[in-house]
């Protein structure tokens, strides 16, 4: 049976999403247990609001593990304040599990990245190292035991377009340099993110979830069910390879004003989870 958005909308109902209701338990089905997956919020999306008001919000979703872009904790801070910034995340009830994404386009940048997110006590990096970096990379993350999730970017990137694009450079190195699979880009350049997903599975350390418009390189965000991605098919694949880390929402759509899209991406995960 194929659940649409209309349908988990009316369930959750216009109320439970203005506020921010996290599971369409307290509404159709008590007794569902706990999804095994974990939603979380990749930080971009809240770009034109403070920290604060990003933490606020994640609140108010009842999101918590939340990864940080440098407009909530800029790149060149210092460790005191990192460390001051993070502990205001983690005191507020959130997981500050990640950072990114990071790019990485010269030895300092590398190595300020894993300065940053150590400091951050973040465990995984969304970054975009350059080629030549990698073996530097490497290096870190069995100094640190940082992950570092490798983010590809779609048409006309020429760094990382595709999963596979990053799976063939990494493929040999330290198994926690991995992937995080933009499932938006990824059918941006014509490809099925569910089958990616699985291909890549034991390579896959982080993954932004969002919907987008049309399978072209024009596609652009739209709230979760909206788009052409197959959302309900992205999570049972999820599920059926025992994904562990987070699924990073990231919606870069109304960024003025995107709490509304956010409240509805969320009941539509856990709308879909419950279907």
């Amino acid at each position: 049976m194929k659940y649409t958005r209309k349908t988990f909308l009316k369930v959750l109902g216009t109320g439970a999403l203005a506020t921010g209701v996290s599971t369409l338990s307290q509404a159709a089905a008590p007794k569902r247990p706990k999804a095994p997956l974990t939603l979380g919020l990749a930080s971009y999306s809240l770009r034109k609001f403070s920290l604060d008001e990003a933490i606020a919000m994640c609140k108010r979703l009842n999101i918590k593990p939340i990864a940080l872009k440098s407009m909530h904790l800029p790149l060149d801070s210092t460790d005191a304040a990192i460390k001051t910034a993070a502990e205001k995340v983690r005191a507020a009830g959130l997981d500050l599990y990640g950072v990114g994404v990071v790019y990485m386009k010269s030895e300092a940048e590398v190595e300020n990245a894993f300065r940053y997110a150590s400091a951050a006590g973040a465990r995984v990096i969304i970054g975009v190292p350059n080629h030549d970096l990698l073996p530097l990379v490497e290096k870190k993350v069995k100094a640190t035991n940082i992950k570092v999730a490798i983010h590809n970017h779609g048409p006309g990137d020429k760094v990382y377009p595709s999963p596979e694009s990053i799976f063939e450079k990494i493929k040999d190195l330290d198994p926690r340099v991995g992937l995080c699979i933009d499932i938006g880009h990824t059918i941006r350049i014509g490809l099925d993110p569910s089958k990616n997903l699985k291909k890549y599975k034991d390579r896959l350390h982080d993954i932004h979830l969002k919907d987008v418009n049309v399978a072209a390189a024009e596609g652009h965000s739209v709230e979760l069910g909206r788009g052409v991605i197959d959302i309900p098919g992205v999570l049972k694949t999820l599920q059926k390879i025992k994904y562990q880390g987070v699924m990073g929402l990231e919606f870069e759509k109304d960024g003025d004003d995107p709490f509304p899209g956010l409240a509805e991406c969320v009941g539509y995960v856990h709308g879909a989870l419950d279907a």
